[in-house]
């Protein structure tokens, strides 16, 4: 029951978002709830009414700085490639996730490769994220002290 439940959410979701209410959307829908449900096999779990605006708020400072980082990296990627002596300093940084759920592990990894200039390109079985930066001189520091802020504010989304 509780995946039916699931399924049927994530079609009405599926179907707000592409606003067509036509039988053959509406079964696709179903069809990508059905696939998401089969593949992250969601578990029921208790709902801590306490946490929650702990959570939301936490969710959206999230939000808020990552969408704050991109913004910036772009801006900085973009006169890194616009500057005619294209001053690059590639490497490689080991970060550490610290993260206590590997959806926090992972979610953090997602926040970093999306930003512009920073892609992680392996983790070990410890949770050390290897990030290609396109500036690594400066990148140490800022990523680590990033990647602590992202891991507190996901420890208070998914306590």
């Amino acid at each position: 029951m509780y995946y039916a439940r699931a399924i049927i959410l994530l079609a009405i979701v599926y179907s707000m978002l592409t606003a067509n209410l036509e039988l053959s959307n509406i079964v696709v829908g179903l069809l990508v709830g059905t696939g998401v449900v089969l593949v992250l096999r969601p578990q029921p779990g208790p709902v801590n009414l306490r946490r929650m605006p702990t959570a939301a708020v936490a969710l959206a400072r999230y939000v808020l700085i990552l969408a704050y980082d991109l913004l910036l990296s772009g801006i900085q990627v973009a006169r890194i490639v616009l500057s005619p002596q294209m001053p690059l300093k590639p490497g490689i940084t080991a970060i550490p996730s610290e993260c206590e759920t590997e959806l926090g592990s992972a979610l953090s990894a997602h926040a970093i490769t999306l930003t512009p200039g920073e892609m992680v390109v392996e983790m070990d079985e410890q949770g050390v994220m290897y990030t290609h930066c396109l500036d690594a001189t400066e990148a140490k520091d800022d990523v680590v002290r990033a990647q602590k802020m992202r891991r507190d504010l996901l420890d208070k989304i998914f306590e």
